[in-house]
């Protein structure tokens, strides 16, 4: 049996944020849905978040996660206080308990597995990731006994400055036995510089305490405040542009650029300066990606060229053209061989196959056909200040610059509209419109 505790409770006041720290974002993903996704593959039958500081805003960003139980901490009187609320939630319970923070979001769910494993061969009461730090400033030293037991931990506020120079630290991540640790829990004392209740303080009080010591120090970074939130970022993003670089796709500056986890590549793609891929993206062979592009949620087929635009919650087909400085929108699906060119904005609408929107558009609310040609300027009037109206544009229809289309209307196939028209009415097939009002002139000596 196993049942895992994740500490998210404090007010995390370094970050110098109204936002709980446990749900600042790192590569789109918040810092505890990092930490939650490291325990799935361990299946646990039990999964607790530990919440106190905003904990119904904590609560509330986990609410797709259907398998979490949340205990209130309050007021935060430290971690052993923190792992005691937990005693009524698993009244009964017979198995380990690995208890996580809740801002430590590098782990690799192997070296949970290899930490659970030590441990149950061990047959320890408490078993815990360590890491040897040429700079462990910060961290709490971890003191062995002779035959390499663990001894105990003490947090670096209450080392000496001997017991400082200890560069074993103590990572924050343990296994317990839960009937052992129970049966000591109420024996804490706040007896320390922090009038807290330290959970390792429990490692002197348990009878068979070891450590396991990680591979990769990084994995246990935990992060205080924005510095640490930033290189935490910087190292996830670094690991993201070595894997796709190693399969295919090319970057001209790295370093500009910033990825999500959810984002997927074909080949030959190549991706320009400050170019950003957020949430869940799929990029197929031979695209070309800005330079200054923000995708967002978006599918982009082959051969696809985006230059300096925004591309959120679309499909574009291939060999299409977009940009540069365009805007397209959610719901928005454009077909293959199509250009959408500079300061045209799309949303909600498909967009035909062969389909030309060069310049200076707005098309919302519309069906288009395919082979059409948008002139300059030309608008699509979808909203009348209450409700949003379709346009439907059939096949090889072109318009004029600077025309109007005022939905709901639907256009023909092969129309043509004349440049300035104004068109509030249904357009039939294989039609020529023109609509302007008869100009007045007048003189000065008028």
């Amino acid at each position: 049996m196993l049942a895992i505790a994740i500490l998210a409770a404090g007010k995390g006041t370094r970050m110098k944020s109204n936002l709980p720290k446990v749900l600042h974002s790192l590569a789109g993903k918040s810092i505890i849905d990092r930490v939650l996704s490291c325990t799935q593959g361990l299946r646990p039958n039990r999964r607790l978040i530990v919440v106190g500081h905003q904990a119904n805003l904590v609560k509330e960003s986990l609410k797709n996660h259907k398998d979490l139980d949340f205990v209130l901490q309050q007021p935060q009187n430290g971690t052993g206080h923190a792992i005691q609320q937990l005693s009524s939630k698993l009244k009964g319970f017979n198995g380990e308990l690995l208890v996580l923070n809740g801002d430590v979001p590098l782990l690799k769910e192997e070296t949970l597995s290899s930490l659970l494993k030590f441990h149950k061969e061990s047959s320890s009461s408490v078993t815990f990731l360590s890491a040897s730090l040429d700079s462990p400033k910060g961290y709490g030293r971890v003191f062995l006994d002779e035959s390499g037991l663990v001894k105990e931990i003490i947090e670096e506020r209450d080392c000496t400055i001997e017991q400082r120079k200890n560069k074993l630290v103590n990572a924050g991540i343990y296994c317990f036995n839960w009937q052992q640790l129970s049966d000591i829990l109420n024996l804490l004392s706040r007896e320390n510089s922090q009038n807290e209740l330290y959970l390792t303080d429990t490692i002197s009080l348990l009878k068979k305490a070891l450590h396991y010591e990680v591979d990769n120090p990084i994995e246990v970074k935990g992060i205080n405040d924005r510095y640490q939130l930033y290189e935490c970022e910087h190292y996830i993003q670094e690991k993201l542009k070595f894997f796709w670089m190693k399969r295919g796709v090319s970057f001209i500056d790295p370093i500009s650029c910033s990825l999500s986890e959810d984002s997927t590549f074909g080949t030959d793609v190549i991706i320009e300066p400050q170019t950003h891929l957020r949430g869940k993206c799929n990029i197929g062979n031979g695209c070309h990606l800005g330079p200054g592009s923000v995708i967002t949620n978006s599918t982009l087929a082959e051969n696809v060229l985006a230059i300096h635009s925004f591309i959120n919650e679309a499909a574009i087909g291939n060999n299409t053209s977009i940009g540069p400085f365009a805007h397209i929108r959610p719901e928005s699906n454009i077909s293959k061989n199509c250009k959408i060119g500079n300061f045209v904005e799309i949303k909600k609408s498909v967009i035909g196959e062969g389909t030309k929107i060069n310049h200076l558009s707005y098309i919302g609310d519309s069906y288009l056909g395919k082979s059409i040609n948008i002139g300059a300027g030309t608008i699509t009037a979808n909203f009348d200040g209450k409700n949003k109206y379709r346009t439907t544009i059939d096949d090889y229809s072109k318009t004029g610059a600077n025309s109007v289309l005022v939905a709901p209307i639907k256009i023909g196939s092969h129309v043509t509209i004349g440049a300035g028209s104004t068109i509030s009415k249904d357009i039939p097939d294989k039609s020529l419109v023109v609509e302007r009002s008869k100009p007045t002139i007048r003189t000065k000596s008028d």
